[in-house]
């Protein structure tokens, strides 16, 4: 046997094919790079903030319309101290219906927190008439009152100041 032939029989043989690119391991590579690349170039989805309440509008009441936040009908609980118009709808539980101080909701409930009573004969029965004074009231009831009056101030909104129905806004007809 001759050194060529030796030589042919042993070597390895000449590569006769080029590797194909489409191999498996190629298209699994070349899958995830566009999967990567989309993902990537994609951009997150947009995020969206929860809708937040509804604005407060300071405004004036007078009793009659006053009377509706109640706390039914899904509307917020309103009460009023003093003149002033709080949002006590946070404590709905309180004043809203079937709370312990329900009775106050939609009304004014200055002469009722000073003397600390529940009753309805604490509220001012006309509507459409002044508002209550707070005459006969001594200064241990006042006291009281003020107290209240700050822990609202605290706790709650004011959206809104009471008036008698004579200076309240006239409606357009």
């Amino acid at each position: 046997m001759s050194d060529k032939q030796y030589f042919a029989e042993t070597s390895a043989p000449p590569a006769t094919q080029a590797a194909s690119i489409a191999s498996p391991i190629n298209l699994i590579l070349l899958s995830l790079l566009i999967l990567l690349a989309y993902f990537r170039l994609r951009g997150s989805p947009k995020q969206s903030l929860p809708k937040g309440p509804e604005p407060i509008v300071f405004r004036t009441f007078t009793p009659p319309t006053l009377k509706p936040y109640n706390g039914e009908f899904n509307m917020p609980v309103y009460l009023a101290v003093r003149g002033k118009v709080f949002d006590v709808t946070p404590g709905r539980n309180f004043y809203g219906p079937g709370g312990p101080y329900e009775n106050f909701a939609g009304r004014d409930a200055s002469r009722g927190l000073a003397c600390g009573s529940f009753d309805e004969d604490m509220l001012t029965k006309d509507l459409n008439g002044p508002l209550d004074n707070l005459d006969g009231l001594g200064d241990a009831e006042m006291e009281a009152l003020q107290g209240w009056e700050e822990r609202f101030n605290e706790k709650y909104l004011i959206v809104g100041k009471l008036v008698p129905v004579a200076e309240g806004p006239k409606e357009e007809s």
